[in-house]
């Protein structure tokens, strides 16, 4: 299998250089590129086409919300998950609209950013802890009481695939609890994305919590 192709963007050499030990002890994933601003991140994601940018909020001459906006319009195939040290809101919310897959703190641990490079690398969300509470409690607090009934743009087995990633569970497990392929999985979310016009799965789970297709509350376990 080919390794996992991924692009560094901080503008701090020192945290890309720790980024980079991190990621390539694994065998499976390598750093084709590093780029120190945002402007950079575009260029480089267009002209290698990675499969994952792990990328900065903070960056000189383009910030991280509008280098994940410029990647995921040129490369929309390129998965980006945010690596920063800023939980503020307005920067999770923009970055998140912005298309990115995944936001991760850099209070983590290591082997957490490896899961996290493989999760979205696969078509998963990954947020921080700190993060999905954000996004839950404005979702949460965006919801109306007159929730939109109309579905019909998802099928049943769609909008089940929905609730499940909604509970967060992985392509693996929401296989296992359908008694499916993970492929079949895959394909439903991607189904999903070109139905509801996202780019991760977790736009497409804000969506469905915001037209009340899903809800904060589900039991899912397996």
């Amino acid at each position: 299998m080919d390794p996992i192709r991924i692009l560094l963007a901080d503008d701090h050499i020192v945290v890309r250089e720790g980024t980079r030990r991190i990621l390539e002890r694994e065998p499976d994933l390598v750093v084709v590129a590093e780029a120190g601003d945002g402007a950079e991140a575009i260029a480089l994601a267009e002209q290698l086409r990675p499969d994952v940018a792990v990328v900065d909020v903070s960056m000189p001459v383009m910030n991280g919300i509008e280098a994940t906006r410029g990647i995921k319009e040129r490369v929309p195939r390129t998965a980006v998950l945010v690596f920063t040290a800023y939980d503020y809101d307005e920067y999770v919310f923009a970055i998140l609209e912005a298309g990115a897959a995944g936001y991760l703190l850099k209070d983590s641990r290591g082997a957490e950013l490896v899961n996290a490079v493989r999760r979205v690398h696969m078509g998963e969300s990954v947020l921080h802890p700190a993060i999905a509470k954000k996004v839950l409690d404005r979702v949460a607090h965006g919801l109306s009481g007159a929730r939109q009934a109309e579905t019909e743009s998802l099928t049943d087995r769609e909008l089940e695939v929905l609730r499940l990633a909604a509970g967060g569970l992985s392509n693996r497990d929401i296989a296992e609890r359908l008694y499916v392929s993970p492929r079949t999985v895959q394909s439903h979310m991607a189904n999903i994305f070109g139905k509801l016009q996202v780019g991760s799965r977790t736009e497409a789970v804000m969506v469905g919590l915001r037209r009340g297709w899903v809800s904060l509350d589900e039991d899912v376990d397996l």
